[in-house]
């Protein structure tokens, strides 16, 4: 059985707990450690259940809490060398820095995971794809812009958690200076509810037991827009979409073989 449920998803912080035949992995920890044990406690886990973390990049909503998280409770991390280096003396002291090729597949346990590289303003970040050999999920955050290959990877799933960061109108007519909102809109920034739907719209769909709005702006989305541009795309009602949100992340999902 696979399974995943998330601590929370926005620009305060983010987290994804994946769990396939015994082998439990926490994609990203932007959340201290006693923040990140309440979370996990919600879930009915403690930090020692994990046995590694993944890490998509260095900023602080995906990586702060990482280092401390591993030291104190001995965990391999596995990430990029660039996404290593841009830790700086955070990375230094992680007890186990596993280094992976963003094109190159591996395994954590029971866990098969398939890293792909994604256009954002971060060193050498990454996105993954993991499953058990029966059910696959797809993460596909802090990516600025859709490529054939991740268009590639991404198709044929039985889940996606998917960044629908931002509502173009509410983006361009909000309060942000204008140079955010040039990073977050740019090539290097983030998807929005559109280019999200859009990717729907690429990729296989057939299979998927669920899709989950993520990464969502608390200033300029809201999760009605965000499930009417996915459902729009999946022909599904928009209550059939979940939404990650950034105080609870979401609960368990169970994914069928």
């Amino acid at each position: 059985m696979m399974r995943f449920a998330s601590l929370g998803s926005g620009s305060s912080g983010n987290a994804l707990v994946v769990e396939a035949g015994g082998t439990r992995v926490l994609l990203d920890c932007g959340f201290g450690i006693g923040e990140a044990g309440a979370r996990l406690g919600r879930l009915g886990l403690t930090p020692a259940d994990l046995d590694a973390i993944l890490l998509t990049h260095e900023h602080d909503d995906h990586g702060g809490g990482v280092a401390r998280l591993a030291r104190r409770f001995d965990l391999p991390v596995h990430l990029t060398y660039g996404t290593l280096c841009a830790l700086g003396r955070d990375g230094e002291t992680i007890p186990e820095a596993v280094l992976i090729d963003s094109h190159a597949p591996f395994a954590i346990g029971g866990l098969e995971v398939r890293p792909y590289p994604v256009p954002h303003d971060a060193r050498e970040p990454a996105q993954f794809v993991m499953g058990d050999g029966a059910a696959s999920l797809g993460v596909l955050t802090d990516s600025g812009t859709l490529t054939p290959h991740i268009a590639r990877v991404l198709s044929g799933l039985d889940a996606l958690v998917l960044e629908c960061n931002h509502d173009h109108d509410l983006l361009a007519n909000g309060p942000y200076p204008e140079r955010l909102k040039e990073r977050i809109a740019g090539r290097l920034g983030h998807l929005d509810n559109g280019a999200a739907a859009q990717l729907l719209r690429d990729v296989d769909c057939s299979r998927l037991q669920h899709v989950i709005a993520a990464h969502l702006s608390q200033q300029n989305n809201t999760p009605e827009l965000a499930r009417a541009a996915l459902a729009g795309a999946l022909g599904c009602a928009p209550e059939w979409i979940g939404v990650a949100t950034q105080e609870g992340g979401f609960s368990w999902r169970q994914i069928l073989p």
